[in-house]
């Protein structure tokens, strides 16, 4: 199990913002430590800012849709953990994230332990390899 100083940081990028406070309230409820931003450009700057272990990114955002944050992500930080969470994409949408480097993606509403099983196999199947 994580303990208090190592829990997941999650940054979750979604411009719903009552769906990513939400989703934060719950993470935070299950040791996971986040952080919410609602645009493209916020999700940039946070991640410049302290670099979280994964990213939960919405594809539709008013300045930047997700796939173009996905490739300027990929560009600064290749090693960084997405998750596309999104309720207005299909399965292609998912696919072509996944193209970009996305680890996996997920429809909305969101499976809460589905998610967290997803958010845990990522990262610390990652942490146990470096």
């Amino acid at each position: 199990m994580i303990d208090d100083n190592d829990k997941i940081k999650v940054l979750i990028a979604d411009d719903e913002v009552e769906f990513a406070s939400t989703l934060a309230t719950r993470l935070n409820l299950r040791n996971f430590s986040t952080t919410v931003v609602n645009s493209g450009q916020q999700t940039l700057s946070a991640v410049a800012k302290e670099q979280p272990d994964i990213v939960l990114l919405d594809l539709k955002m008013p300045d930047l849709d997700g796939l173009e944050v996905l490739a300027m992500l990929r560009e600064e930080h290749p090693e960084l953990k997405v998750i596309i969470i999104t309720g207005h994409g299909s399965f292609e949408m998912g696919r072509e994230g996944m193209e970009l480097g996305a680890s996996d993606y997920i429809m909305k509403p969101v499976d809460l332990n589905l998610l967290i099983e997803k958010i845990s196999d990522i990262c610390l199947g990652s942490k146990k390899d470096s």
